[in-house]
């Protein structure tokens, strides 16, 4: 049985946990108000970037190639970018993405393309590390942006993957991400990064723009813009879900410590009553003797 002194230490420990996990729930939220704020305001300009790219490319003629839109007849070569976290503390954020890839790669790829070779681009630590474990090489790996989230690296990884693709040495590049739903939900998510998807119009009302210079210049300048914009998109998204993630972990981490503290208080009362009971009982028992 544990003794007061025991107890009384346990409950100083917790109560430092619990100064520690609030500290950090206040630093994700901060963060989070930040990550959110780049991600509302990314999401209206690429999909009107879709929506203008989608317009180019159906009224485009039929003449028209560009190797970001290639279309491969068989896969020998296929990337995977996994975005992760640099840190943990952040409940099953960096778990989900991390099981979604491993089932592409073990399970969809090969029974789709059995032929095909696959490489990795991982960034952030976690993945990283996940990822230098395993038999899949390595691409390029991108651990600690997080902390100076840049659109450089972006355009980075966006060149590595685009110049691979079009020197036809990669068929197929996949991105898989957390995407920011709301504070309480993030949904892991995997879109085609390569070559690049024809975007269907939502409305039947198809815009005609004056185009100056031509049609086909303008897409040869606009695609490789795209393809960053959609790994941008793709960082910021898991950025903010990291920092929802973690806020709320974080919460109910603090919210456990303090349930386990009330327990840990109620159970030294009761041993320090029971510690008391005993003593007195020793201390009658003791004058009963005297008088014996």
């Amino acid at each position: 049985m544990a003794t007061l002194r025991d107890i009384r230490n346990r409950i100083t420990a917790v109560k430092n946990t619990a100064k520690i996990t609030s500290a950090m729930r206040m630093v994700a939220a901060a963060k989070l108000r930040r990550a959110q704020e780049a991600i509302l305001s990314t999401r209206p300009y690429t999909d009107k970037f879709s929506e203008v790219l989608s317009n180019l490319a159906g009224s485009a003629s039929e003449d028209y190639y560009h190797p970001l839109l290639r279309k491969p007849d068989t896969f020998k070569h296929i990337v995977v970018i996994i975005i992760s976290s640099d840190r943990g503390l952040c409940g099953s954020f960096n778990t989900n993405v991390l099981r979604l890839a491993s089932q592409y790669i073990d399970q969809t790829i090969p029974a789709e393309f059995p032929q095909a070779k696959v490489s990795v681009v991982s960034v952030g630590r976690r993945s990283t590390q996940f990822f230098a474990k395993r038999t899949q090489p390595v691409l390029a790996a991108f651990p600690d942006i997080f902390a100076q989230l840049q659109f450089s690296t972006a355009s980075e990884i966006a060149g590595i993957v685009a110049n691979g693709f079009i020197n036809e040495e990669f068929d197929r590049v996949m991105i898989f991400n957390n995407e920011f739903k709301s504070i309480i939900k993030q949904e892991t998510t995997v879109r085609q990064l390569l070559p690049v998807e024809s975007v269907k119009q939502q409305s039947s009302v198809i815009n005609d723009y004056i185009f100056e210079p031509s049609r086909g210049d303008i897409m040869d300048a606009i695609l490789p813009k795209f393809v960053n914009t959609l790994v941008w998109k793709g960082l910021l998204e898991s950025n903010a879900a990291e920092q929802a993630a973690r806020m709320m972990a974080m919460e109910s981490a603090t919210t456990n410590a303090r349930d386990l503290i009330r327990t840990l208080q109620l159970s030294y009362n009761k041993a320090r009553q029971a510690s008391i009971t005993t003593e007195m009982l020793e201390i009658v028992g003791g004058a009963e003797a005297l008088k014996a």
